[in-house]
């Protein structure tokens, strides 16, 4: 789950930290309290990525890739243009492993869920990434989103048509370009052919374990309905979960630099703005708690809905017990457009991390944490993952 502009320190961070000291929840986090127990916070774990681009688009396109932006010319602030981001995310990596797999491949292997995401697509609005210079643009229309899980059969049929039209057009566009060219209609051949994929997973799918929850598939994508929206987004990650149908997903709110205005909160200037106000601006500093706040409820409510979820398959316990929630932001702090000690929040105990404690491990690249990420997915083999030189010492250890 992503949230942007960076966080209040004194209003987040415990006093202390240690392996063996019970975790003691700031303000912002209280909401988070009846789940403090499998909870793990994580301080002086920095993004190291440096290179092309201002502060909040690598921190944003490097947050979850760990590795450099391409050239590009989007210019952002006072520092050099930059593309996309240069490498896979750590959630895309996962999901590639499972999807790698039988016994853990599902229908779809992940599924991006937005809220209030603008309709643009630039470094600072993408967070997830299927490889070098391949953003993935989050959904953040509840009804498109309920369309892609539930689409009636017709609809597939429709489509499937459709796609064997474009396959016979492209293979024969591809006996007269040239190979770079080849290589990228090779790239849409490929999503094409997972589309098909997915198609016959609909037809094959059983009845559900799990009914759709019920959402306003035509409520309107504008900036006072996001709490709804936020809720509807939330009830179907949890359900596409509960369902086997994925088994990666991101929850986005907002972009990098966003700019909602939280009236539902009596906040009526634009987030980023307020996150520019120095630390003596008393009024800008509790509204922007209150935002804070507001997304640490929102992420209540997601652990709620998987911890009354039963997992599925009769093995006792509820979804949060094998999840592994992780919080991030692209900045630390706001005024200052930090990427050092960003704000990682673990919960849940898909990962198997020792919980209810809070470690400062004081400057460590976040690369180390995406390594121990993967390893605790089953991906032991991986020996580093975005820039190499960042993961050279390794997983954090959060055992």
């Amino acid at each position: 789950m992503f949230s942007p502009n960076g966080t209040l320190p004194n209003e987040f961070w415990p006093d202390t930290f240690g392996p063996e000291t019970p975790l003691q929840l700031k303000p912002i986090l209280k909401p988070l309290d009846p789940y403090r127990k499998q909870m793990l916070m994580l301080k002086g774990v920095d993004n190291k990525i440096r290179g092309d681009g201002d502060g909040h688009m690598r921190g944003m396109s490097c947050l979850l890739t760990a590795t450099e932006l391409n050239p590009g010319n989007i210019q952002g602030g006072s520092d050099t243009p930059a593309g996309w981001a240069s490498g896979i995310s750590i959630d895309q990596q996962v999901r590639n492993h499972f999807q790698s797999q039988e016994h853990t491949r599902t229908r779809f292997g992940s599924l991006e869920f937005g809220v209030a995401v603008p309709n643009r697509a630039d470094p600072w609005t993408r967070m997830c990434y299927a490889g070098n210079d391949k953003p993935i643009a989050p959904i953040d229309d509840p009804g498109q989103m309920f369309d892609k899980l539930y689409g009636s059969v017709q609809d597939h049929e429709n489509i499937s048509s459709v796609l064997d039209y474009i396959r016979d057009d492209l293979r024969r566009l591809s006996q007269r370009i040239s190979p770079e060219d080849r290589n990228l209609l090779d790239e849409h051949l490929q999503l094409v052919w997972q589309l098909e994929q997915d198609i016959e997973a609909t037809r094959e799918q059983s009845e559900l374990a799990y009914p759709e929850p019920d959402i306003d598939p035509n409520i309107e994508i504008v900036n006072d309905n996001a709490p709804a929206i936020s809720r509807m987004q939330i009830d179907l990650l949890v359900n596409a979960l509960a369902n086997n149908m994925t088994r990666v997903a991101s929850l986005q709110y907002m972009r990098s630099v966003g700019q909602a205005r939280m009236r539902w909160l009596d906040v009526q200037e634009g987030h980023h703005s307020l996150s520019h106000e120095p630390d003596d601006n008393e009024e800008a500093y509790q509204k922007l708690k209150r935002i804070n706040v507001w997304f640490a409820t929102e992420l209540a409510y997601l652990i709620q809905r998987l911890a009354e979820t039963p997992e599925p398959g009769g093995i006792g316990g509820n979804l949060l017990d094998y999840t592994q929630i992780i919080w991030v932001n692209e900045l630390g702090k706001g005024n200052s457009h930090t990427l050092s000690n960003i704000p990682f929040v673990l919960i849940g105990g898909g990962a198997g991390f020792k919980t209810n404690r809070a470690l400062d491990f004081d400057g460590v690249p976040h690369n180390r944490l995406w390594l121990a990420l993967a390893h605790a997915m089953g991906q032991k083999e991986l020996t580093t993952f975005g820039t190499e030189k960042f993961a050279l010492d390794g997983p954090l250890d959060l055992s």
